[in-house]
């Protein structure tokens, strides 16, 4: 059963006409709204399900720039600096609060990695460094586990996606953003070769531009435009306990398991590093594209064969604009979580930490993860179609950078100048892509 989301008031009737319209209510289409209803540009949000529902509903709440691929440092910076200011930007409780977090490591080479990613990262002036077993016994008392040391980051944080992302929708409301649930985007309309509007399931909206926050759902909505992103789907499985006094305060991220604790005094727990694949058709059609990173991170890869195939074979890829989408049909990914595998986080933080020895499970949720072949997102304006900006494939990483990278498309829709250089988001980095520019032009 997935964590209940804060509900917030939302808009009923479609407007005729928008500066921007934003497809997606998760963390990045609300940032986007915010920031440009904040400089008073008309914006519309349609989701297809409720604000928050799908992965920016589920996820850990980790806003981390430790570990991070050294493309994204500067977003994951520019995202913490703007999450220090959220609850007052907001006029709400967001969750956010500089807790730290720890790479805890059980062997000289996984410190040894952690030292290589601090050397390569020590540019940026991030806060991190490297702790040893003495140190972690004062910051994780009563740890029985056998570490030889972590990597830490003081000034990385944690916020609560189910309260966060729909006090930000709600600020972008009062500023003046429309933003209407139960509304899928069923495509573009295009005219003279650019966006010149969407096509919802209520009725049309003319707009300049398009941003598309549409998480696991973008491959498919723009295979319906005629561009082939590289995009796959991984799932999450994370459980919550209830409050549990007197536990760490600072966010812990092991070798197969996660923890971090909630404003409510529970922790919401995970396997970490155990995404699961379930093949589909996509995996087929994209193998190429996702071999590298299958073979580097083959030992965190769970592959599955399931029902899902059977499901995604069945769903339309090509639809027309006066029929019904598999938008409608499907109005939120809501997965299983993987039983076995919040079992083994479960057994595995108890028997290395008393404290978790008797922990419940409250809740346990999965959650679809849209992810890139490098592990790192698409925000970018598509070349061949002018107008339109993607904000996806945020690989497991988008609560975290999402006030940052909201912020970035909003600009990129706009012309604004950018808060950070946007060349390594660009969707012409994959071969993909480019074919299909070259094949365009």
């Amino acid at each position: 059963m997935m964590p209940a989301v804060d509900r917030i008031k939302t808009d009923a009737a479609l407007p005729a006409h928008a500066d921007v319209v934003i497809i997606g209510g998760g963390i990045i289409g609300v940032s986007a709204a915010f920031f440009l209803s904040r400089q008073g540009i008309d914006v519309v949000l349609c989701e297809k399900g409720y604000v928050a529902c799908e992965q920016s509903g589920r996820n850990w709440g980790w806003v981390r720039a430790m570990g991070r691929d050294l493309a994204e440092i500067p977003l994951c910076l520019e995202s913490q600096r703007l999450w220090g200011s959220m609850n007052e930007a907001c006029g709400a409780e967001t969750g956010f609060r500089r807790c730290g977090i720890l790479y805890l490591c059980d062997t000289e080479k996984e410190m040894v990695s952690q030292k290589a990613w601090l050397d390569a990262a020590r540019p940026f002036q991030i806060t991190s460094r490297l702790v040893d077993p003495r140190e972690l016994a004062d910051i994780l008392p009563g740890t029985t586990r056998r570490l030889v040391g972590a990597l830490m980051t003081p000034s990385d944080a944690r916020a609560e996606p189910q309260k966060a992302v729909p006090a930000i929708a709600e600020a972008a409301r009062r500023q003046g953003a429309k933003v209407i649930e139960n509304c899928a985007v069923r495509g573009l309309d295009i005219a003279a070769g650019k966006v010149a509007g969407v096509v919802t399931e209520k009725g049309r909206i003319a707009c300049d531009a398009v941003i598309l926050a549409g998480g696991a759902w973008s491959r498919l909505f723009l295979g319906n435009e005629g561009i082939d992103l590289p995009q796959l789907k991984m799932l999450g499985s994370v459980f919550a306990t209830p409050p549990m006094p007197g536990g760490p305060e600072v966010t812990v991220g092991g070798s197969t398991f996660s923890f971090r604790k909630r404003l409510d005094g529970g922790y919401t727990v995970s396997r970490r590093n155990g995404s699961i694949s379930h093949i589909t058709p996509d995996s087929f059609r994209l193998f190429f594209d996702f071999l590298p990173s299958l073979i580097t991170g083959w030992d965190e890869l769970k592959l599955r064969v399931a029902g899902r195939f059977r499901e995604e074979w069945r769903m339309p890829r090509e639809w027309k604009l006066d029929a019904q989408s598999p938008f409608e049909e499907i109005r939120v990914l809501d997965p299983a979580p993987d039983d076995a595998q919040i079992e083994e986080a479960k057994s595995t933080i108890g028997a290395g930490f008393p404290f978790f020895r008797n922990m419940k499970v409250e809740n346990a949720w999965g959650g679809l993860i849209d992810v890139t072949p490098d592990a790192v997102p698409v925000i970018s304006p598509v070349e061949t179609m002018p107008g339109l900006i993607l904000a996806t494939g945020f690989s497991g990483h988008g609560f975290g950078i999402g006030p940052g990278a909201g912020k970035l498309a909003s600009e990129l829709a706009t012309g604004a100048p950018p808060c950070v250089d946007p060349t390594p988001f660009r969707l012409s980095r994959f071969k993909r892509s480019t074919r299909l520019a070259r094949k365009a032009a």
